[in-house]
């Protein structure tokens, strides 16, 4: 059993930046890969980023391609989305995932891939 606790949620304002982290705890903690979702209230939950435990290989949604990088502590089992100059549209709650099983290839932002989700952690960004 893999659990995930997320971590640095908060209030900022516009153009700030924050940093979210994810430590995994459970039995010999080996990915395929990790990512970051986000969820609005009333709206489906959205692909943020992933990457691959082992290569580090890196995707990004559109929305936030060259503002958010995702990242790994592998001796930490701890995976980081570093969020620069936030916008009031990624108000949201962030969760981490988790793809241990099954096909370890595929569309790497499809939520249905992931078998262990994090409580989520309230990021609010201000005007």
């Amino acid at each position: 059993q893999v659990q995930l606790v997320e971590s640095g949620g908060g209030l900022v304002q516009a153009g700030d930046s924050l940093t979210l982290s994810c430590a995994a705890s459970g039995h010999t903690f080996s990915p395929y890969r990790m990512a970051w979702f986000r969820q609005d209230p009333g709206k489906s939950r959205e692909f943020v980023a992933a990457l691959s435990w082992s290569g580090g290989t890196t995707v990004y949604a559109d929305s936030v391609k060259g503002r958010f990088t995702i990242s790994r502590d592998v001796a930490k089992n701890t995976v980081y989305l570093q969020m620069n100059s936030l916008k009031l549209e990624d108000t949201a709650v962030y969760y981490c995932a988790a793809h241990t099983t099954g096909d370890p290839h595929g569309d790497s932002s499809s939520a249905g891939r992931y078998d262990f989700w994090g409580q989520g952690t309230q990021v609010t960004v201000s005007s």
